[in-house]
């Protein structure tokens, strides 16, 4: 993009209002984490949905059937709402996803019922310890969903190679390092797309 098309499209990124963009996880617990969740149906949400792994009967959603149980039934629900998944990464005990569509609407109907269709499912097929949704017990779900915003191809790009390094790193592929991205050497960034 270059000359007017190009300062048009940065203007929209760089508002003079900043705004929100992430909401949920952990950040429920903090002042800022408690107003309306903030979407966007011009650019993509990064995704993330945790669970209480002790809650599992195996410990990890990187087993065959709860890797599979997962993610049939986010493609289902995927086509159901008209979310368009760009990425998805299954971990031990939580699920990286970056998501795109037109509507606001369709966001949180696609939260809502990923979440409870994985439980109940779990659930149904005997893949969890004791777990309920009666008041007080414990659930699957750690928190609620925590999403962000993804602004700029920059912002893009940088949580694509992150999503897929979690997948790298899940797959024994690349060594898990606290600096995450900045730490990867040549060869590893070659094998991050392999």
């Amino acid at each position: 993009m270059g000359g007017i098309g190009h300062a048009r499209w940065f203007s929209r990124i760089r508002s003079p209002r900043p705004c929100r963009l992430s909401h949920g996880g952990e950040l429920r617990r903090s002042r800022r984490g408690r107003g309306a969740r903030p979407l966007s149906h011009r650019n993509p949400l990064h995704l993330v949905f945790k669970v209480h792994y002790k809650k599992l009967r195996t410990g990890s959603l990187r087993t065959p059937r709860n890797f599979n149980l997962v993610q049939e039934t986010v493609e289902q629900y995927a086509r159901r709402f008209r979310v368009r998944i760009e990425q998805i990464s299954i971990q031990y005990d939580h699920i990286h996803l970056l998501v795109r569509t037109r509507r606001r609407s369709r966001y949180i109907h696609f939260f809502r019922v990923v979440a409870g269709q994985i439980a109940q499912r779990m659930e149904e097929y005997g893949y969890l310890r004791d777990v309920t949704d009666t008041p007080g017990l414990p659930k699957l779900w750690k928190h609620r969903p925590f999403t962000r915003i993804v602004l700029g191809w920059r912002g893009y790009w940088t949580i694509r190679n992150y999503i897929q390094l979690n997948e790298k790193e899940a797959m024994g592929e690349i060594p898990y390092r606290k600096t995450r991205l900045r730490g990867l050497s040549l060869g590893e960034w070659a094998r991050l797309w392999l």
